[in-house]
């Protein structure tokens, strides 16, 4: 479905979608019942209850990666598997993405669009509805009543039932959709505003009482696209009048490399906020940096950093106290193979920065799986989250499938994992483990490309006390200060 740049995903897009769609909201009654009522065969719930024969012990607890058949379960003791919701309705066959938070809700994006779930009940989610708004990535941040949706896929139009049209005509759009969402089983498309090159991600930034600022990164401009040319070092800033968002506009586009930066940084792929501290942290193709945002549509660079075994500066997590920042690289770009002895222990893997009082950077370590995968999986370092712990830095993140890793950089020199879940091989062509996994009021939820929505339990003296940590509302590139458990 992507005209311009290639295309992350390893499952198949839906075939097609019901002619002139725009929202398609689903109730829960017609999508999965997620009370595990289903029948041994319903494939769409799946849960962690089986044991190695004649033991009594759960199947899969200490096997990992090349021990494992293909979609078998391997895990820690420590970390459990509560609930798998397979994709269902309209979106069933396109791949999973980001998700946010707001109460009991969960927000999952969707190469085609986005699902709501509740998760009241954790090991039940219940999915209220799902919109159909095609559009790669669909990077989802909410903020209130209002959902942004980020498109990074050249479009026909800025309608939810537009289809792929070449970057190379003028007319096509790529950008940013506002959505209603006081009622969750009904969501409601309010505004949509094109940014330059599109929206590969993008990042709330709070500003005053009434006002959200989405900062919008994307890459890979070309000479031949009217609206994404070279040398575009630059993020578009898009500002919502949350009372009146339908008047939401691009107020800014700082160039955040005047000089160019490195050769193959040509836009940035993610950036974290940490309004607490009023900075900004970028993963910007070949250059991590960190960002003053006092004034949030006048950002400034303040460090930047590079690193030789960096091939994709991917995405960044500040530590609670805003000390450390963790970034990603994201080589071979989600599709390879990374995770084994050829590749190593240093590339494809999170970098740890002590981060300064005077905002430098200094590194002090890399963390990757040490658990190898088979060639065939592809594995490497992607988006996660701080569990709030006390004390301690602890972090949850995707692995593709590598699964889902819960480590602890606390030192930062000397990074350790705690926990993990993780599948074999995926079997047939609903692969490519997990996109998104993170940390929200007590439970893991993991957005796999194929397999959907994975509800986890880590347990343990390490983590335990981050459960009484409640938050109303959590964008994971939005980063809150959060009192620790």
């Amino acid at each position: 479905m992507r005209s311009r740049r290639p295309h992350r995903r390893l499952s198949t897009l839906a075939a097609a979608l019901l002619a002139g769609t725009f929202g398609l909201g689903i109730s829960a009654a017609s999508a999965d019942p997620g009370d595990g009522s289903g029948p041994d065969g319903d494939d769409r719930v799946r849960t962690s209850t089986s044991s190695k024969a004649g033991t009594g012990k759960p199947a899969g607890i200490g096997l990992s990666g090349t021990q494992l058949a293909p979609d078998q379960i391997g895990r820690s003791a420590n970390m459990e598997l509560l609930k798998n919701v397979n994709p269902a309705g309209p979106l069933a066959d396109s791949t999973g993405t980001d998700i946010a938070f707001e109460g009991n809700r969960a927000y999952v994006g969707n190469y085609d669009g986005f699902t709501i779930y509740d998760v009241s009940k954790p090991a039940n989610p219940r999915m209220l509805s799902q919109v159909v708004c095609p559009g790669a990535q669909n990077d989802v941040s909410v903020s209130g009543n209002l959902l942004y949706l980020g498109t990074d896929s050249s479009r026909s139009d800025d309608s939810c039932a537009s289809t792929s049209q070449p970057a190379t005509q003028k007319d096509s759009w790529e950008g940013i959709k506002i959505f209603d969402i006081s009622d969750p089983t009904n969501p409601r498309y309010l505004k949509a505003v094109e940014t330059s090159c599109g929206s590969h991600t993008q990042t709330l930034v709070p500003g005053d009482a009434g006002t959200d600022y989405l900062y919008v990164s994307s890459y890979a401009p070309n000479a031949a696209y009217p609206d994404c040319a070279p040398p575009h070092d630059s993020i578009s800033i898009v500002e919502v009048p949350k009372a009146n968002p339908t008047a939401a506009k691009v107020v800014s586009t700082p160039n955040l490399f005047p000089d160019g930066g490195l050769a193959n940084t040509s836009g940035c792929h993610d950036i974290t906020a940490y309004p607490a501290r009023k900075l900004a942290a970028g993963a910007c193709m070949g250059d991590g940096i960190i960002m003053d945002i006092s004034d949030p549509v006048n950002p400034r660079v303040v460090e930047r950093v590079t690193d030789p075994n960096f091939a994709f500066w991917h995405s960044a997590t500040f530590n609670n106290s805003g000390t450390k920042v963790v970034f990603t690289d994201e080589l071979g770009g989600g599709g390879a193979a990374t995770c084994n002895d050829a590749v190593g222990p240093t590339r494809g893997a999170d970098a740890i920065y002590d981060l300064g009082s005077d905002n430098r950077l200094s590194f002090k370590s890399y963390f990757k799986i040490s658990r190898d995968q088979f060639d065939s999986e592809n594995c490497v370092a992607h988006n996660g989250s701080l569990i709030p712990v006390k004390g301690k830095d602890l972090m949850v993140q995707s692995w593709y499938m590598g699964g889902t890793s819960v480590w602890d950089f606390t030192d930062s020199a000397n990074p350790r994992e705690i926990a993990y879940f993780e599948r074999g091989p995926a079997a047939g062509d609903d692969g490519g483990g997990t996109w998104s996994s993170y940390y929200y009021n007590g439970h893991i939820y993991s957005s796999d490309l194929g397999k959907g929505l994975d509800v986890l339990r880590v347990t343990g003296k390490d983590v335990a006390p981050a459960a009484g940590v409640k938050m109303d509302e959590f964008n994971p590139q939005s980063q809150p200060y959060v009192p620790r458990g």
